[in-house]
């Protein structure tokens, strides 16, 4: 029978192998694509060839794998390795897919097999893949986060154009930031003491996603220490139910809080908790070990710090699977040896407001929040500041996150883009190269949305259905400054209500008892409104909130303050397409199926 002779037969050679065949601990990166651990891939990163090394082991082998890539996780409009047998030969292909999820060979072949392996372990696939390809079907790999996706075939197909990801039933998405920065391992102290802050034995909840708080407590008397690393620590067997992990510190002006260890949002959950809030670790699926620069480490304990610490895992189980433990958690590597500076963490972006508002049935909607000149010239150093991670964060409407340095009016550098964003997918992430932030710089923070499934208007705040646009850059030294992010004057929104008042039927009441949530939900969202609040928030004067971490802003006059002016932007770099030499192949790869075991078929 085909299925046996291929689940078995396996020692696979590729016809003509292309390139050098990494070794298997070339691949320092790895994530499960399956929630049940079946399919996993590992990959590596070589800037200087600008292409990803990718390896996909199969534990259970059928008649062939989808895996690609794609804007949002769709297998629509996707980019796709294939590796499909007829019942008598296997073969592998560069594809893509249409809106109706067919199937169809790439008249280029970008990625390239370079081996195929079967072990005690299961299939090894092993292929190569450049940055960018200038092939319009092709997926650009770029900086921040990757939908990949991937579909197990379980029949056997004669054809490439005969898969239809329809009717694939075995498939999925995983999420991951593909190119990792290359970042040189700094010296740890002698010292060096580890704490493990995980939940005890969490009965994983057989639903999709579950978010489980513990909260714990650092030892009495714990003086002041410096976190230089942390990482994650999963339980065995439980690497593709955990999805992202984060450790927040409470706040220090409470002596006390309630021990839990449940659900975060469920209504036996004390209230107090909500004020554990100062981020000290975040991990996400595919995330290494987080080390800080040689001269920085992120402090706690001592006077003046909270004891507190609060847990919080994301379990997603699609599957809906039942009786897994777990006791997972983050493991901080610190020393009492504390280094030169202490680290801090600035907030970007806009300010939690109803004021920022995106429509209904928008595909993309910017907004955009500042951290003027005139708040770094009064809160940083004269040498400035280095900014050396970053945390992007909106809520579910967000879909990309850009922060832009300006120095004197010109485009500088960016510090942190995310095209692909999922709010689904956060975690801190070490720049590939520190920048350096200097008194009188302006950063600038757009985040875009997609509201094309909502009604009503959505406006800025900390509840999940409203949203939000900060980037969380981690940095040294820390300074006073907290947060240094702004909104759009009030008086001009109000204008705004007014205006719309004047051209429409449909009246927005502006009373002064009326919110500003309340006049958004009363604006009938014609192209005439969407296009004013689009004008305003481009072209209005800003509330500026230069902030210390006491949350009183900084003296000076930061009320109806111009929009900053940019005077040049950063040029567009255009992908490096590989340079190709002969015929385009017309034709996928063959891969030679041998037995392992003879007599078997």
């Amino acid at each position: 029978m085909y299925l046996t002779m291929l689940a078995v037969l396996l020692v696979i050679l590729v016809v003509a192998l292309q390139g050098t065949v990494p070794r298997e601990n070339d691949f320092p990166y790895r994530v499960p694509l399956d929630p049940q651990g079946i399919v996993e891939l590992s990959w590596n990163v070589s800037y200087r060839q600008e292409e990803v090394h990718f390896q996909i082991l199969l534990k259970e082998l059928k008649f062939g794998l989808l895996f690609g890539m794609s804007d949002r996780g769709d297998f629509e409009n996707a980019d796709l390795a294939v590796l499909w047998s007829d019942g008598f030969q296997s073969y592998f292909a560069d594809a893509w897919s249409d809106e109706k999820g067919q199937l169809h060979m790439d008249s280029e072949q970008n990625y390239k097999l370079l081996r195929a392996l079967k072990t005690s372990e299961g299939l090894y696939l092993l292929f190569k893949r450049p940055f960018g390809t200038c092939d319009p079907r092709d997926y650009l790999i770029e900086d921040g986060t990757v939908h990949l996706i991937y579909g197990i075939l379980e029949k056997p197909v004669p054809s490439l154009q005969a898969i239809n990801v329809s009717a694939v039933p075995r498939k999925g998405l995983q999420r991951v930031q593909l190119l990792k920065p290359e970042i040189s391992i700094p010296r740890l102290p002698a010292d060096l003491k580890t704490m493990e802050i995980r939940a005890p034995d969490v009965v994983i909840p057989n639903q999709e996603t579950t978010y489980w708080c513990y909260i714990t407590e650092l030892p009495s008397g714990f003086a002041k220490h410096h976190i230089i690393m942390y990482e994650a620590v999963i339980t065995e067997g439980n690497e593709a139910l955990v999805h992202h992990m984060e450790v927040f510190q409470c706040a220090a002006q409470f002596d006390t809080f309630p021990h839990y260890n449940g659900p975060c949002n469920s209504r036996m959950k004390p209230e107090r908790l909500n004020y554990c809030r100062h981020v000290l670790a975040a991990w996400a699926m595919g995330a290494q070990a987080f080390y800080y620069p040689e001269e920085a480490g992120l402090a706690f304990g001592g006077p003046g710090s909270s004891r507190f610490l609060r847990l919080e895992v994301h379990y997603h189980n699609p599957l809906e699977l039942k009786g897994h433990h777990d006791s997972s958690g983050i493991r901080l590597y610190y020393t009492a040896s504390l280094r030169p500076h202490d680290a801090g963490i600035m907030e970007l972006g806009l300010v939690y407001t109803p004021a920022m508002a995106i429509p209904p049935g928008e595909s993309h909607f910017y907004l955009t929040g500042y951290c003027t000149d005139k708040c770094t010239q009064l809160a940083l150093p004269p040498t400035g500041i280095q900014i050396f991670a970053s945390q992007l964060h909106t809520h579910l409407t967000g879909r990309s996150v850009i922060t832009v340095l300006s120095r004197e009016g010109r485009e500088e550098e960016i510090v942190n883009v995310d095209r692909h964003y999922s709010p689904h997918f956060q975690e801190i992430r070490m720049l590939r190269k520190i920048v350096t932030v200097l008194p009188g710089d302006m950063l600038r923070t757009t985040c875009a949305y997609n509201t094309e499934d909502r009604t009503e208007a959505t406006v800025g705040g900390f509840g999940i259905m409203e949203e939000m646009c900060v980037n969380y850059v981690h940095y040294y030294p820390q300074r006073e400054l907290e947060l240094c992010k702004s909104a759009v004057d009030l008086g001009f929104l109000h204008r705004y209500f007014n205006l719309v008042n004047r051209f429409n039927d449909e009246e927005v009441c502006t009373c002064p008892d009326t919110s500003v949530t309340q006049q958004f939900s009363s604006v009938p969202w014609n192209s005439f409104s969407r296009g004013v609040l689009k004008s305003l928030y481009e072209f209005a004067p800003i509330s500026m909130h230069c902030n210390k971490s006491s949350a009183v802003r900084f003296p000076g006059e930061w009320e109806k303050q111009p929009l900053p002016e940019i005077t040049e932007v950063l040029p567009s770099l255009a992908p490096h397409c590989e340079h190709r030499l002969g015929p385009l192949p017309t034709s996928p790869t063959l891969v030679k199926l041998e037995r392992q075991e003879p007599g078997l078929a």
